[in-house]
């Protein structure tokens, strides 16, 4: 078992920055491919950004290309989500995930094996 912890959101102006953090514990041995999601207010939950364990595979929503980035830092079992120019439409519940397939990514919520509790993302206009 794997238990992911996020850390990070708040509330922030539209154009400002935020950085989440999921810190992972547990069966940390094994190599995961870990990401975000994201869950807005009366919407389904919908892939963000993902990383494989080497990070040698990154990979974007369309919507986040250019002002997100993902990384990972495997010695702390910690990924991270920096989220620039924000937008009133990123607004939502960010929930960190966990892959076993350590070298590809899934994008369906339907493929992932572990997920945290979220953190609130709000985003102002």
């Amino acid at each position: 078992q794997v238990q992911l912890v996020e850390s990070g959101g708040g509330l922030v102006q539209a154009g400002g920055s935020l950085r989440l953090s999921c810190a992972a514990s547990g069966r940390t041995s094994s190599r995961y491919s870990m990401g975000w999601f994201r869950q807005a207010p009366g919407k389904g939950r919908e892939f963000v950004a993902a990383i494989t364990w080497s990070g040698g595979r990154i990979y974007y929503q369309d919507s986040v290309k250019g002002r997100f980035t993902i990384s990972r830092d495997n010695a702390k079992n910690t990924v991270y989500l920096q989220m620039n120019s924000l937008k009133p439409e990123d607004t939502a519940v960010y929930y960190c995930t966990a892959d076993r397939s350590s070298s590809t990514i899934t994008t369906s919520s339907a493929g992932i094996d572990y997920w945290g509790k979220g953190t609130l993302v709000t985003v102002s206009s």
